[in-house]
């Protein structure tokens, strides 16, 4: 499990704006380019475990300010299907 769980921390920490965007579209979460971009940079820029989940919410807030509350509840269901 654990070998999982690094695979999809690595894969966030790391995300391009455009991967972002095509995630985005399959799991039908409505963010614009600029928002992804900015989520992407907020991302690089950070080492997130989100199986944390204070790591996961102070994440969660980022995305609540860059694309809306909405959205970023959104991500969340997202990332709490992906770490089942």
């Amino acid at each position: 499990m654990r070998i999982f769980a690094n695979i999809i921390n690595h894969k966030i920490n790391t995300i391009t704006p455009e991967e972002l965007l095509r995630y985005a579209n399959i799991f039908k979460i409505s963010i614009t380019e600029s928002q992804a971009s900015h989520i992407a940079k907020y991302l690089r820029g950070k080492q997130v475990n989100i199986f944390d989940d204070r790591e996961r919410a102070v994440l969660i807030k980022e995305i609540a300010r860059t694309a809306g509350v909405e959205t970023a509840k959104e991500v969340n269901r997202l990332l709490l299907e992906l770490m089942k």
